[in-house]
């Protein structure tokens, strides 16, 4: 929503979700959470070309400054104001769960069903959806997990990527 369609959308990954614990919280790194979004998006600026560069900013400030493992944080723009360097580097309390194997995952199942709306280009029918993956239980959870992530809209019956 945000990079190929310029809205005001938070983007959230690991990197992303490193800066936001450490400059913001001034914690390390926890394990993913609903939250994340939420932070983000309060840190977004208004105008969508601004958010939409702040999402790449911060993406980019967590892989190549704030790093998981040698954080470089004299060259941070974000050191004069962030709560981990001022509070001495604290340790994390809770080590986050190892992620689960993607092969067979929801998460399989939800990159499956926006490959197939991307490759389209058009909305396409849930029977259409249904034929991309055999697990009926799965398949209807990822779809969900979707829509309410705000990637897969549903028009007319029909499931679509963003407009």
């Amino acid at each position: 929503a945000s990079f190929a369609y310029g809205r005001r959308h938070p983007v959230v990954d690991t990197n992303v979700r490193r800066v936001i614990a450490r400059a913001v919280a001034g914690v390390e790194s926890t394990a993913s959470s609903k939250r994340d979004l939420a932070a983000m998006e309060a840190l977004l600026p208004e105008s969508e070309p601004d958010a939409q560069l702040t999402n790449a900013a911060m993406m980019e400030l967590g892989a190549l400054v704030c790093t998981a493992r040698a954080p470089r944080c004299e060259a941070c723009p974000l050191a004069v104001r962030c709560r981990w360097r001022a509070a001495s580097y604290p340790a994390p309390g809770v080590r986050a769960r190892a992620q689960k194997k993607y092969e067979g995952s929801d998460r399989q199942v939800r990159g499956v069903i926006l490959a197939a709306l991307r490759a389209t280009g058009i909305p396409i029918s849930i029977s259409a959806i249904e034929a991309l993956w055999p697990d009926a239980t799965q398949r209807s959870r990822a779809l969900d997990s979707l829509i309410v992530d705000g990637l897969v809209e549903v028009h007319d019956g029909e499931y679509a990527l963003p407009r």
